[in-house]
């Protein structure tokens, strides 16, 4: 099986930045991408930005490009979301995914993150 640490969310002022992290307790082969959705209160969830294991192809939702940074330590299997230029729209709580081979989509348990104007 697979377990998630996540860390870093918190309160921040517009214009802030904040760093996500996300450990996988998982066999370095198993890993496909590991990434962020985020879900807003009343919202559903959203991808955020996914980072391929392999070749590091990432992609981001249209909202966070340019001011998000997504990358990852395959020896440490941790995947980071740098957050910059935070607004109050990006506040949610974010969880990490992590897609496999063996047992599919492993979810975090989610971080929040708050972004006051």
């Amino acid at each position: 099986q697979v377990h998630l640490v996540e860390s870093g969310g918190g309160l921040v002022q517009a214009g802030e930045s904040l760093r996500l992290s996300c450990a996988a307790s998982a066999s370095t082969f198993s890993i496909n991408r590991m990434g962020w959705h985020r879900q807003a209160p009343g919202k559903q969830r959203e991808l955020v930005a996914l980072i391929g294991k392999k070749y590091g192809d990432t992609n981001y939702a249209d909202s966070v490009k340019g001011r998000f940074t997504i990358s990852a330590d395959n020896v440490k299997n941790t995947v980071y979301l740098q957050m910059n230029s935070l607004k109050p729209e990006d506040t949610a709580v974010y969880y990490c995914i992590v897609e496999t081979s063996l047992w599919g989509a492993v979810w975090g348990q989610g971080t929040q993150v708050t972004v006051s104007s």
